[in-house]
């Protein structure tokens, strides 16, 4: 008899279940390996999340500039000179003493009056070099007044009337330098002039008299960055203090900056030849009295600008023109102005002239165009 053969139509055959069962097994397992994995993977992006959110960036503060003193431009080499103000007394008559030298270079220029209206300058100097300053010429009253403010400057000067010499010798807070006696050493006279006015010198010379003097000064003005809105433009300003010192400040919108001018004629700086500017022109109308000393035979006593209390005066930058108040309250404070609604008016960064105007010349005062009704001091 034939043996029986055995079929698998509705029923698996032993093998058959074995193998569905491991494929079952497998299929459960990879998808359990696979569930085990997303897991992980989202907890790796939710730490990753969390790490991320709970991190700070520290921000790097932005780096500050060293600015000037006396004219808020930034230091050379980044590093204010620690040095105090050098201020020195250059001549201005009209024959002999220009052009000068110097003037371009020095931080703050004081025009001032002298006997019979004849101006002399106070070049202050801090941040800034000149190898060559003059001429020098003599000490007068209104200098160590203006100077008062800078803390303990240096004051260079090419001798004086006793009586002013003598009180700038005594004062604590100044160093004194007499060109003519005392401090010969950091002067010289040049060729192409004669006497009085071919004395010269230079900041380096008169800071190597002082080697142990340091610190610099505190800002004598307030630096804004513009005019108030009531500010007038203008072309030029003139003031004629005297003969042949008829004085125009012109706009120069290509320089940026005021040009100085004579009888029309530019002023040039001699030690570089360019034409003499500032970027901030500041005029404060003061009073002043005859002083009791002589200061030349033939001549007045000296005028004693008051230079401490308030008065009419003018801002100019920019292009702009505004009148102010100037008001000092004491000769150690510096002087500030404000415009008519008796706020505060800054200058811009640069360098600075002070036209100090005698109060019976300020009527000479004029302005291109005029300044617009309603713009007086308060």
């Amino acid at each position: 008899m034939a043996p029986r053969r055995l079929h698998s139509r509705g029923r698996p055959t032993r093998w058959r279940r074995l193998l569905l069962g491991l494929a079952v097994v497998m299929i459960a397992g990879g998808g359990t390996l696979v569930g085990l994995a997303a897991t992980k993977s989202d907890a790796t992006h939710r730490r990753a999340a969390s790490v991320s959110s709970t991190t700070t960036t520290t921000s790097v503060p932005a780096r500050t500039v060293a600015r000037c003193p006396l004219t808020d431009l930034p230091a050379p080499s980044d590093i204010v000179p620690d040095r105090p103000a050098l201020a020195v007394k250059i001549g201005n008559e009209p024959e002999g003493a220009r052009p000068q030298s110097g003037l371009n270079e020095a931080d703050v220029v004081y025009d001032t009056p002298a006997e019979g209206f004849v101006m002399r300058y106070i070049a202050v100097y801090q941040c800034t070099n000149a190898a060559s300053i003059g001429p020098t010429r003599s000490l007068r009253w209104v200098d160590w007044h203006i100077m008062a403010a800078y803390g303990h400057p240096i004051l260079a000067f090419a001798g004086g009337i006793n009586p002013d010499v003598d009180t700038v010798m005594s004062l604590g807070w100044l160093h004194p330098a007499d060109l003519l006696e005392g401090a010969q050493a950091a002067a010289h006279r040049i060729a192409s002039r004669v006497p009085p006015d071919n004395l010269y010198t230079s900041t380096a010379a008169l800071y190597g008299l002082f080697p142990h003097v340091t610190g610099p000064p505190a800002p004598v003005f307030d630096f804004t960055r513009s005019l108030p809105a009531s500010a007038s433009r203008i072309a030029s300003f003139g003031v004629n203090f005297s003969y042949d010192t008829d004085v125009v400040w012109k706009w120069d919108a290509a320089a940026g900056a005021w040009l100085h001018t004579y009888s029309g004629v530019p002023d040039v700086d001699a030690l570089t030849g360019q034409p003499v500017t500032a970027t901030n022109v500041v005029v404060e109308i003061v009073h002043y009295t005859i002083g009791p000393y002589i200061e030349s035979p033939g001549g007045s006593g000296d005028i004693e600008s008051q230079t401490v209390g308030s008065g009419a005066g003018y801002v100019l930058r920019g292009g702009k023109a505004i009148a102010v108040t100037w008001h000092r309250a004491a000769l150690s404070r510096p002087t500030r102005f404000t415009d008519a609604a008796g706020q505060a008016v800054g200058l811009a960064p640069g360098r600075t002239w002070v036209e100090i105007v005698p109060d019976t010349v300020a009527g000479s005062i004029t302005f291109n165009p005029p300044l617009a009704a309603g713009h007086g001091s308060r």
